[in-house]
C-alpha cells in the first residue's frame, strides 16, 4: 500500500509505537494531546452564475472556471475531548506555523503545563522555526511548552488530525469557493457545529495489536 512503507523499516516502526504510546494515555487537562495537520483548497470562481437546484433537476454549472489563487489550513484537533479548531493562513510556512504555535499555546491552551503535539516531519514543522520569528526568550517559552512526537513517512493515517482534514473536505470543502472571505465563514460554520456537538476520538490501534498487524514492516534482529 502507497501509504505504509514498502519494506521492513526500524524508522517506521520506532516513530509508529512512540505515537501509538501517545494514544493510550488518558486525558489530562494539564497535558493536552493534540494533532496538527495542514492542507491546501484551490480557491475556484465561476464565470457564469450556476443554476440552482429544483425539483428533478441537480444543481447546474459552468465546466468552465477562473483560478483565484490557492490558500492553506492548519488543522488543530483534540482527539480525547472533540476540540477541534481550524485556521486559514494564505501561505504554511515556517512563519505560519509558528504564529500557530504561539495561538495554541496562549489562545486555546493557556492553562496547560506542557502541550503534546502529534504532527508529521515537515521541514516547517520545527522548534528552530520559532526562533526565526520571535525574539528567543519568546522562542524558548514556547519551545518548552510543546513535547512533539513525530509520525513516520508513510505513516501519516496514524495522525488524526489528517482524518479531521478529510472529514471537513468531505462535509465542508467538496465545492467551489471564490475567496478567502467565503471559505473562512464555510469553515466556521463547520466548525460551530463541532463545537456544539464534539465527537471525541476511540482509537483502537495499539503497539500491541500493531506489533502482530504491521509484523511486515518490523525488521529482522541482527545477532
Amino acid at each position: 500500500m502507497w501509504c505504509l512503507p514498502g519494506e521492513p523499516s526500524a524508522e517506521f516502526v520506532c516513530a509508529m509505537e512512540d505515537v501509538l504510546d501517545v494514544y493510550k494515555r488518558p486525558y489530562d487537562p494539564r497535558r493536552p494531546q493534540i494533532c496538527m495537520d495542514e492542507t491546501s483548497k484551490q480557491l475556484i470562481g465561476e464565470v457564469r452564475t450556476p443554476i440552482a437546484a429544483r425539483p428533478g433537476h441537480p444543481e447546474r454549472f459552468d465546466h468552465e472556471y477562473k483560478r483565484n489563487g490557492v490558500t492553506n489550513l492548519f488543522m488543530l484537533t483534540e482527539p480525547l475531548s472533540g476540540r477541534t479548531e481550524v485556521k486559514v493562513t494564505e501561505r504554511r510556512t515556517r512563519a505560519d506555523w509558528a504564529v500557530l504555535i504561539q495561538e495554541l499555546v496562549d489562545v486555546h491552551y493557556p492553562t496547560a503545563e506542557r502541550i503534546v503535539l502529534v504532527l508529521d516531519n515537515l521541514n516547517t514543522h520545527a522548534k528552530s522555526s520559532l526562533y526565526e520569528v520571535f525574539a528567543p526568550a519568546e522562542a524558548k517559552r514556547l519551545a518548552d511548552k510543546l513535547e512533539i512526537h513525530y509520525t513516520p513517512k508513510h505513516g501519516s493515517w496514524l495522525n488524526v488530525a489528517e482524518i479531521m482534514l478529510s472529514v471537513l473536505g468531505g462535509q465542508c470543502l467538496n465545492r467551489r469557493m471564490a475567496d478567502v472571505e467565503t471559505l473562512i465563514r464555510e469553515v466556521e460554520a463547520w466548525l460551530a457545529g463541532r463545537r456544539r456537538k464534539p465527537a471525541p476520538v476511540n482509537w483502537h490501534l495499539t503497539t500491541k495489536e500493531a506489533r502482530i498487524k504491521l509484523k511486515r514492516f518490523y525488521p529482522p534482529l541482527q545477532n
